[in-house]
């Protein structure tokens, strides 16, 4: 089996939740190419499943060593970071990976970053520039719509809801929340 298809397999392990024997190929593909980021990226994805954050952040800081310049990882760090209370190295990270790969996911663990910093203002003034800028990105309305009805504002949820289902009818957690409502 090819580096390549040993990656795949990985990755398939682990979204199927395999999760040591997706940790077992993690480490195959360190011992085939030490010098490739594949190996320690699905160990800090396996180790951020398990809920081992800082086990984690050191597989993601041997891959960033060897990709020093891909976005995603310095992402997933940051989450892990997130995850530990390190909320400045978060936020660096996610700074990061927004200037190298302008990633999506890296804007929204940005409004996260935000409000775990105590910034709640921010962090809607932050989705809200977001969703003018990527007005179909359906991940931000979400958000958005969880946001305000975690501060009670129910209506207005329902008004960001409704717009995801107008980008994505088969959304299953929007029309499940809508029926609850």
């Amino acid at each position: 089996m090819s580096f390549e298809e040993k990656h795949k397999q990985g990755y398939e392990l682990l979204h199927e939740k395999y999760l040591d024997r997706s940790l077992d190929v993690a480490r195959e593909l360190q011992k085939i190419n030490p010098d490739a980021p594949e190996g320690y990226t699905l160990e800090g994805e396996v180790m951020q499943k398990l809920g081992q954050w800082d086990t984690s952040i050191e597989s993601f800081d041997k891959a960033i060593e060897k990709d020093s310049e891909n976005g995603r990882l310095y992402n997933l760090r940051g989450y892990a970071h997130l995850n530990e209370d390190n909320i400045d190295k978060a936020k660096g990270d996610f700074e990061r990976a927004i200037a190298l790969d302008d990633l999506s996911t890296a804007h929204r663990n940005m409004v996260l970053y935000k409000l775990m910093s105590g910034d709640g203002q921010g962090a809607i003034t932050y989705l809200l520039d977001r969703i003018k800028t990527e007005p179909k990105d359906v991940e931000n309305w979400i958000l958005m719509g969880d946001l305000m009805k975690k501060g009670g504002h129910d209506e207005k949820a329902k008004t960001y809801y409704e717009q995801v289902l107008k980008m994505d009818p088969e959304n299953e957690y929007v029309k499940q929340l809508l029926e609850e409502s």
